[in-house]
C-alpha cells in the first residue's frame, strides 16, 4: 500500500477542535429557541397520585409544559424489550426520573417554572438490592409488570456446553472466585444535549449528541407518530461517547415532541448532575467464577453465575446479560463451558453499554482465576495462557468463528519488553508485575433491529472539481472514523487526503449505518468505503481505457496520477476526472457490508457473534504502599492485535484511552448510592484518573492481517479495555500476596486485605 493507509494520520477535524471551533449539539443557536428543564422524581419507586403543572404553564416566559401522559409510547433500543417512556407515566421508578417537562423563553424562567409543579407521590417498596429483585413480591411492587413469576428479574441468559459442572466436580486443579464490581459510569466530557426543530414542510429535524442517529430516528418515528421519511437526525461533532450515547434517551423524544407542539426550536443540554443521572453505564456485578485445569495447565472446564444490576429499564441488558457470559469464550479454548446472568431490575438509574460492553467484568475474574491456578501448578502464569490460547482458522464450543488472531504475538511481545522471565515474582515487596489477556467482537454479526438490508451502505462521490466526496451514516465518536473513510478513498484512488471530503451522520443525506457501538465501524464501513472507492476507480479506468485505447486494468491510481507502467499514458487527476465525467456528469457509486452467516441453531446463538475478534495481551506494573493501601500504577506494556492499523495514531489513541479508563473502573471509580439515590454525581466525588494518575504506556501494535477486514483491520477501540483491570489484581498480588476479588481496589480495601493476611 503506497497511500496513507497504515500510515500515522492526524484526525481530520483535529485542527477545528483545537480552535474550538467544531460544532456541537450546544453551540447551534436558533431564533427563537425555547430552552427545555424537566422536573425529576424525588422518589425512587413510588405511584403518582396527582401532578398539577397549572402554575408552571402560567409563568411568565414559559410556553410549553408537557408530562408522560402527553406521548406514553414506550421506546428502547432493543426491540425485545421497549420498556421506557419518555416522561413517567403513572409511576416513577428511580429517583431521578423525569416526571414533567417544561420550555421556556429562557433557562431561568424554564427552571423557575419547574419549581412550581405539584406533584404528589405514593410510595411503593424500592429495590435497591438486585438479590431482593431475585425474590417474588407482590404485583404493584413489581417495577415492570411483564417481569415473570412475581419477581424484578429483567432477563436470564443461561448457556451450557459439554456439562461443565461434571467436569468441575472432580477435577484435581480447581479454583472458585466471588468477584463484586462496582458500576461505573462513561464520564464523557460533551453533556447530553438535543436541539429540534420542527420545520414549515411539517418535517422534524433533530440534531443530537448520540452514537446511534438510525436508531434514534427509528424511535423517535415510533414515540412521535411520524413516519420515517418526516425525520432528519443530525449528529454534530460529538465530545465523547464510550457506549452513553449509544440509547435512543427520553430527552431526545421531549425535546422533539416540543418543538412539535411549540412549532419552535428547543433546545435540552444536560448539566453534568444530569449527565450521571442518566446514566446507562457499566452494570455492577456480582459474580461466582469457578475454572479447572489438567496436570499441564490444559483449561478442562468453566462455569460462572452472574448477576447485573440493570437499574429501572432495559437499555442494552439483554445483549449485557449474553455478553457477560458468551464472550468468555476466548481468547483460551474451552470446551466444557457453562454460565448464567441474571439481569435484575433495580430502582435505581439504567445500566447499559460502556466500552468493552458486557465483558470487562468477567474478563477480570477470568484472568485473576487463571493466575490462582497457575500458582497451584507452580506454573508461570504466561506459560499457562500460551498453552490455552485458541488457533487460527478454528471454532469456540459455541462456534465463534476465529480467522486471524495474533494473540500469541502479544503475549510475547509484552513479556519480552516488560522483561517478564527475570523480574515476574522477583521484584521487592510492594512491587509487582501481573498479565492479563483481553477477547472482543469486532462489530455484532447482527443488527439490533432485525431487518434484510447491509449492515452499512456508503456512497463516493466524483464531480467535476476533482473531490471526492464520501457519504456515510457513520457516527464520528473521537474514534476517528471520519479519517478512515479520507484514507481508505485516498488509498484506493491514489490521490491526497485532501481531494477526499466526508458527508456524514445525516439520516436524509447519507446512506444507513447502524451506528458507533460494538466496535464495528472499522470493520463494517471501512469495508463499504474500500468497495465504493474501488467503484470509483474502475469506473474511471474504464473511461480512460475507452479514450486512450488501453486496458483498463493497466491504468496504475497513484501520486494523484493515472498512468500506465510504462507512461506511455501519464494523466494528473483532474485530466481523469475529466475524461470519466465527459457525457455522463457527477457520478456515484456505492459499497456495502453485510455480515457472512455465522453460528449455531441453539437459542441464545447470535449473542457474540462477530465477523472477526480481537485479541491482546498486557502486562501491568504497580507499587502498593502497605501502610496507606495505595495502589499505583507505574507502568504497562501493551499489545493489541487489531488486525492491520489503518492509522497507527488512532490506534495508539485507543489503546491509551483504554488503559486510561481501564485504570479508573481498578482503583477509583464507582457510583455511590444510598436507599436509591446517586451520592456522588459528579466529577469532584466520582474521580476519575487525571494525568498524574497516567503511567508510561509501552504501546505495541500487532497485525494479524484478518482476510475479512478492510485491507485485513480489526477493532482497536474497546478490546483494548479487557486486560488493563485483571493485569493490574494479578500485579498487586505479585506485590504484596493478596488477591483482590472486589473492584475499584480503593485503599480501604487493599488495607482490609492486608489485614486478613497478617
Amino acid at each position: 500500500m503506497s497511500g496513507p493507509i497504515g500510515k500515522p494520520t492526524p484526525y481530520i477535524d483535529g485542527v477545528e477542535k483545537v480552535r474550538g471551533q467544531a460544532m456541537y449539539t450546544d453551540d447551534y443557536k436558533l431564533p427563537n429557541m425555547l430552552y427545555l428543564t424537566f422536573l425529576r422524581s424525588t422518589e425512587s419507586h413510588a405511584k403518582i397520585k396527582s401532578l398539577d403543572i397549572s402554575s408552571a404553564k402560567s409563568y411568565p416566559g414559559v410556553v410549553a409544559v408537557a408530562t408522560g401522559k402527553d406521548i406514553p409510547v414506550s421506546f428502547g433500543i432493543l426491540p425485545i424489550s421497549p420498556d421506557e417512556t419518555a416522561m413517567a407515566v403513572e409511576k416513577v421508578r428511580y429517583n431521578g426520573e423525569i416526571v414533567a417537562a417544561v420550555a421556556g423563553k429562557t433557562v431561568e424562567a424554564a427552571q423557575e417554572a419547574v419549581k412550581n409543579i405539584k406533584v404528589e407521590y405514593e410510595s411503593i417498596t424500592a429495590f435497591t438490592d438486585p438479590h431482593d429483585s431475585l425474590e417474588k413480591c407482590n404485583l404493584e411492587e413489581q417495577i415492570h409488570p411483564h417481569t415473570k413469576d412475581g419477581k424484578n428479574i429483567h432477563k436470564t441468559a443461561e448457556l451450557r456446553f459439554n456439562e461443565p459442572e461434571k467436569e468441575l466436580e472432580t477435577a484435581k486443579y480447581k479454583q472458585t472466585g466471588f468477584f463484586k464490581f462496582a458500576g461505573v459510569t462513561h464520564a464523557f466530557t460533551e453533556p447530553h444535549s438535543t436541539l429540534a426543530i420542527w420545520n414549515g414542510d411539517k418535517t422534524l429535524t433533530v440534531i443530537s449528541a448520540t452514537q446511534v442517529p438510525h436508531y434514534l430516528h427509528k424511535n423517535l418515528s415510533k414515540v412521535l407518530g411520524l413516519p420515517l421519511h418526516k425525520i432528519q437526525v443530525q449528529k454534530p461533532a460529538l465530545g465523547g461517547g464510550f457506549g452513553g450515547k449509544s440509547d435512543p434517551f427520553p430527552h431526545e423524544m421531549i425535546t422533539a415532541y416540543m418543538a412539535m407542539k411549540t412549532k419552535q426550536p428547543v433546545k435540552c443540554t444536560f448539566s453534568r448532575e444530569e449527565v450521571f443521572i442518566t446514566h446507562h453505564g457499566r452494570h455492577p456485578t456480582e459474580m461466582s467464577m469457578s475454572v479447572s485445569c489438567d496436570n499441564s495447565g490444559k483449561i478442562t472446564a468453566l462455569d460462572t453465575d452472574i448477576i447485573i444490576d440493570g437499574g429501572a429499564y432495559g437499555s442494552f441488558g439483554v445483549v449485557t446479560s449474553y455478553y457477560n457470559g458468551v464472550l468468555l469464550q476466548g481468547p483460551y479454548k474451552i470446551d466444557k463451558f457453562g454460565f448464567r446472568t441474571r439481569r435484575a431490575y433495580t430502582n435505581k438509574h439504567q445500566c447499559g453499554a460502556m466500552r468493552g460492553h458486557g465483558a470487562v467484568n468477567p474478563r477480570y475474574a477470568v484472568e485473576v482465576i487463571l493466575d490462582m491456578l497457575a500458582q497451584d501448578l507452580n506454573m508461570d502464569p504466561c506459560d499457562l495462557r500460551n498453552k490455552n490460547f485458541l488457533p487460527e482458522n478454528s471454532f469456540t464450543v459455541g462456534e465463534f468463528r476465529i480467522t486471524s488472531n495474533g494473540v500469541r504475538d502479544c503475549l510475547d511481545t509484552v513479556r519480552k519488553k516488560s522483561d517478564w522471565d527475570k523480574r515476574y515474582g522477583k521484584l521487592p515487596y510492594g512491587r509487582g508485575l501481573g498479565i492479563a489477556c483481553g477477547f472482543f467482537i469486532s462489530g455484532s454479526a447482527l443488527p439490533i433491529i432485525w431487518n434484510r438490508y447491509p449492515q452499512t451502505v456508503v456512497h463516493a462521490k466524483l464531480d467535476f472539481d476533482g473531490r471526492i466526496v464520501m457519504f456515510s451514516g457513520a457516527s464520528e465518536i473521537g474514534q476517528g472514523s471520519d479519517t478512515m473513510l479520507v484514507q481508505i478513498a485516498a488509498e484506493e484512488l491514489g490521490i491526497a487526503l485532501d481531494y477526499v471530503q466526508v458527508e456524514v451522520a445525516d439520516t436524509k443525506t447519507t446512506p444507513v449505518d447502524l451506528g458507533s457501538y460494538s466496535s464495528r465501524v472499522t470493520f463494517m464501513v471501512g469495508n463499504a468505503a474500500k468497495t465504493a472507492s474501488s467503484n470509483i476507480r474502475k469506473e474511471m479506468a474504464k473511461a480512460i481505457g475507452k479514450e486512450k485505447n488501453v486496458s483498463p486494468d493497466k491504468l496504475i491510481f497513484a501520486n494523484s496520477r493515472i498512468q500506465t507502467q510504462d507512461k506511455s499514458i501519464d494523466l494528473s487527476w483532474e485530466d481523469g476526472v475529466e475524461i470519466a465525467m465527459a457525457g455522463r456528469g457527477a457520478f456515484v457509486e456505492s459499497g456495502h457490508y453485510i455480515s457472512p452467516k455465522l453460528g449455531g441453531k441453539y437459542k441464545g446463538a447470535g449473542a457474540g457473534l462477530s465477523p472477526s475478534y480481537s485479541f491482546g495481551a498486557f502486562i501491568s506494573e504497580v507499587t502498593v504502599n502497605s501502610d496507606t493501601g495505595e495502589v499505583n500504577v507505574e507502568k504497562i506494556w501493551a499489545a493489541h492485535d487489531c488486525g492491520k492499523a489503518l492509522n497507527p495514531l488512532a490506534v495508539e489513541g485507543q489503546i491509551e484511552g483504554s488503559i486510561h479508563m481501564g485504570i479508573g473502573q481498578a482503583l477509583t471509580e464507582e457510583m455511590r448510592y444510598k436507599n436509591g439515590q446517586q451520592m456522588n454525581p459528579n466529577f469532584f466525588d466520582y474521580r476519575i484518573p487525571s494525568s498524574v494518575d497516567t503511567p508510561d504506556m509501552d504501546i505495541s501494535i500487532i497485525e494479524s492481517n484478518d482476510p475479512e477486514g478492510p485491507y485485513g483491520a480489526k477493532e482497536a477501540g474497546e478490546g483494548p479495555i479487557h486486560p488493563v483491570l485483571p493485569s493490574i489484581g494479578n500485579a498487586v498480588y505479585d506485590a504484596v500476596g493478596i488477591r483482590m476479588m472486589e473492584l475499584p481496589m480503593t485503599p480501604d480495601k487493599v488495607l482490609s486485605k492486608l489485614k486478613e493476611m497478617s
